[in-house]
């Protein structure tokens, strides 16, 4: 994560309090963000990106992470810093939000991003979704602004992130429910959900989440660089495949790894190491394949998308698949 891209220049007349400066980029986000098609055939999601204000869940935030950061803000008495902080939280980009001890902990993700998972959620008026990962508070608005505060609830461990998250939603407008807690385990008390999102990177997919969904709920989740979407049979069964596109979240927090790191990939022909597809396959298969293998896989079956793979819960056993559930290639999860 680097430093934020500029702006573009602004239109004539120019823009001269903090509200027109921030609908002006706000604008000009939405057209980028239409730009990658995200946002075809979704006036509703559109909307949301349109009147959510981005700059309120962003009140600071850092920039240049890998190899020394800078953090702009939006109370810098610094009125160049103040408008490079407010014009940077409307740029197609993610944004560092909390670091600590050098880590980062939490983000406000790309929204072109964020646009497309909003979209492959499928969402129709009436639904429950469950957000597992606050993060700021950003995602959560944009849903609340799509189906109402009661419709909507976000969860995290860090009480930090859920005060913050909350402070920032009502700074703006909309009071869904903020749950400080275990994602992992969902939010019982506010089930049945028709719909969960992830916004941080799972090791494997909770069974707990499919006792919370209604039969047919759509679970949405980065796993392994990509993002699977599951839909719901009952309590104890779900299916899908993953998404085209890649996806780079901060790990869920609150449980131990139970699968080992990922693999070091010396040796391998410098065009298989560096392939993203091929590095999606390292991670998904890791703990049960070794790198010689996986390329050798990924040969054969020639060069496989991430369209190609998928993940069945079954029970306790979850497994990520290529092809075909019941298939020869097939690795577990749990």
């Amino acid at each position: 994560m680097g430093g934020v891209p500029e702006p573009e220049p602004y239109p004539e007349p120019y823009p001269r309090t903090e509200d027109e400066v921030a609908a002006v980029a706000r604008a000009a986000l939405v057209r980028e963000i239409e730009a990658t098609g995200a946002l075809d055939g979704e006036p509703a999601w559109r909307a949301a990106f349109a009147e959510v204000p981005r700059h309120l869940f962003v009140p600071y935030y850092y920039i240049g992470v890998l190899g020394g950061s800078e953090r702009l803000w939006g109370e810098d008495p610094d009125r160049g810093r103040r408008e490079r902080w407010l014009r940077g939280a409307y740029v197609d980009t993610p944004l560092a939000t909390r670091m600590r001890d050098g880590e980062l902990v939490s983000s406000s993700s790309q929204p072109s991003l964020m646009a497309m998972m909003l979209a492959e959620l499928r969402i129709e008026d009436g639904h429950r979704v469950l957000e597992i990962g606050a993060g700021t508070g950003y995602n959560a608005a944009l849903l609340a602004h799509r189906l109402g505060d009661e419709r909507v609830t976000t969860v995290d461990l860090d009480p930090e992130i859920t005060e913050s998250a909350r402070r920032h939603l009502a700074a703006a407008g909309y009071h869904p429910a903020v749950i400080t807690g275990d994602g992992a385990r969902g939010c019982p008390e506010r089930a049945p959900y028709d719909r969960i999102i992830a916004t941080c990177t799972l090791e494997t997919v909770p069974q707990v989440w499919l006792e919370q969904c209604r039969p047919g709920a759509l679970i949405l989740a980065p796993l392994a660089t990509g993002l699977i979407r599951l839909r719901v049979g009952d309590a104890a069964h779900a299916e899908g495949h993953f998404l085209h596109t890649s996806a780079y979240f901060v790990p869920l927090r609150g449980r131990p790894s139970p699968r080992a790191p990922s693999p070091h990939v010396g040796g391998l022909p410098r065009g298989a190491a560096q392939n993203e597809l091929f590095r999606f396959l390292l991670a998904l298969t890791r703990g049960s394949l070794d790198p010689q293998e996986a390329l050798a896989l990924w040969r054969r079956e020639g060069r496989p998308g991430r369209e190609r793979f998928g993940v069945t819960v079954s029970g306790q056993d979850v497994w990520a698949w290529l092809d075909d559930p019941t298939g020869p290639y097939a690795w577990a999860l749990t």
